[in-house]
């Protein structure tokens, strides 16, 4: 059975203290999740090394951690960037790779992101990998062939048994971050569902089934809800809503 995954990112916002009193506010209401549920935090850097002790001082606790952003080197003269092994020395579980934003704003490639879902896998942490159109492509109806496409470079290398335990996917309409619009829940059906037919397409049913696809895109309370009831819609990636304990508790409710 899929997982069910709220992930809060909360991209550029936050400082560590912020972060901690955010992530302190959320512990208090003793989430109760299935066993097939998670939910994760994903600060930007300043702010895990403080989240990850609050986390561990919690007994039990029901929240996992992750990062915004991952480097695809290893070690070395790289100024600015993050490393796994530097991720994973912080009890980081899952990284977002390919953020709509990482894609438009710094240029990221197809190349370079299949190279940084290897560097995740390889430090044995769970890749959350992005995928979306521009208004553009949409309102070209060219959606389904530009997200295959992003699938087929940075993925495509991936075998069956990782793709089935240790990879998820985050459809993110870009047309639908930040901007208040959101995809109507058919809309994120009908993505979500080619993109499990491209997942059985390439790595069999058992991939297809296994692999838990977020939707990303100006989810909130009030819409969780529709969202989440969909048959491939398996969780959401969070933005804004993800900065207030009040707002992210409420989305994390329409998971059951």
């Amino acid at each position: 059975m899929r997982k069910k995954i709220v992930a809060g990112n909360w991209k550029m916002n936050l400082t560590p203290e912020q972060g901690v009193s955010l992530v302190n506010d959320i512990l208090k209401e003793k989430i109760e999740l299935k066993y097939n549920q998670a939910v994760v935090v994903f600060p930007p850097f300043t702010g895990i090394a403080g989240v990850s002790k609050s986390i561990e001082e919690i007994e039990n606790t029901k929240l996992s951690l992750g990062a915004q952003n991952i480097s695809d080197k290893s070690s070395g003269a790289y100024t600015g960037e993050v490393s796994a092994e530097m991720l994973v020395s912080l009890n980081v579980r899952y990284v977002i790779v390919g953020h709509s934003e990482r894609r438009q704003i710094f240029g990221e490639s197809h190349e370079l992101l299949q190279k940084k879902v290897d560097a995740v896998l390889s430090s044995k942490m769970i890749p959350i990998f992005c995928c979306g159109e521009p208004l553009e492509i949409r309102e070209q109806d060219g959606q389904n062939d530009y997200v295959k496409k992003q699938i087929e470079e940075s993925l495509y290398h991936l075998n069956s048994e990782t793709v089935s335990s240790n990879l998820v996917i985050a459809y993110e309409p870009i047309w639908a971050i930040g901007t208040g619009r959101t995809a109507t829940a058919d809309q994120a059906e009908d993505m979500h569902a080619y993109i499990r037919i491209l997942i059985e397409e390439k790595w069999g049913s058992d991939a297809a089934e296994n692999i838990s696809i977020l939707y990303g895109g100006s989810v909130k309370p009030d819409n969780a809800e529709e969202l989440f009831a969909k048959e491939n819609v398996d969780g959401g990636l969070i933005g804004g809503a993800a900065l207030q304990a009040d707002s992210f508790l409420g989305i994390i409710d329409k998971m059951n």
